[in-house]
């Protein structure tokens, strides 16, 4: 996909958010550049929400401008090393991702990138309480779709209903290994997964996401309907080397 293609296609998107959504955003950027994790070689920034916050003693649109910025060059870094890349699902990924950076500046959430945030939720989530479905994704970002909280790793995957309803088994790989999972009866809006027979130093969990719609992506975020969220265990198996 070209710079000229991608940037309509960000455009469209983002047009289809609608308007309330986006309070106190001052629009979108679309830039060539392809930034690398500091720490991470092949971990590239697909986009930011670049923040500037104005003194006062709450947070709201008037204190809380942001931009929505996303880089082409690493989309198409990724694309290159991806034949299954979806530039389409990737935009809305990451747009939905950095918006809601900023809904929950609104917030005055100040912990949203904070690890220690992910540890909490991880506590709540094993003790039974509410927690952030999505608190996987402010902890370290190992590789593309892959995030670790202390010695849980977690591997991120969306699905189409319909692909997920015809499909036999969930394949993955880990460390350099194919392998698969008998599908689950239900895939819910975030499915975690407790993968067992995997060489892994702590636990790995596959996540498994519903592909969303833009408007009920963002009522999700901002809390306008509730979050199926379920929890199973399956053994994996190694996948057979064709030839």
């Amino acid at each position: 996909m070209t710079f000229e293609e991608f940037e309509r296609h960000a455009r469209e998107a983002w047009d289809e958010i609608p308007v309330h959504f986006k309070e106190g955003v001052d629009g979108l950027t679309v830039r060539h550049d392809a930034p690398v994790h500091p720490e991470h070689a092949d971990v590239y920034t697909l986009g930011e929400c670049l923040t500037e916050e104005h003194a006062s003693d709450f947070g709201s649109a008037e204190t809380t401008r942001s931009i929505i910025a996303l880089y082409w060059g690493s989309f198409r870094t990724l694309a290159g090393k991806n034949p299954d890349f979806d530039w389409d699902e990737e935009i809305w990924e990451t747009l939905t991702h950095e918006l809601r950076h900023h809904l929950e500046s609104l917030a005055g959430d100040d912990a949203l990138e904070d690890v220690d945030r992910a540890a909490d939720e991880t506590f709540r989530r094993f003790d039974g309480q509410e927690f952030d479905p999505w608190y996987y994704q402010y902890s370290e970002i190992v590789g593309r779709g892959l995030f670790r909280v202390e010695n849980a790793w977690y591997l991120e995957q969306t699905w189409d209903p319909d692909d997920f309803a015809s499909a036999s088994a969930i394949p993955f790989e880990w460390r350099g290994t194919r392998y698969e999972i008998p599908r689950p009866s239900e895939l819910g809006d975030v499915h975690f997964v407790l993968v067992d027979g995997v060489d892994v130093d702590g636990t790995l969990e596959l996540v498994l996401l519903r592909r969303r719609s833009w408007l009920r992506a963002v009522a999700h975020m901002m809390g306008l309907r509730s979050v199926e969220v379920l929890e199973t265990e399956a053994r994996a198996e190694p996948v057979p080397i064709e030839g």
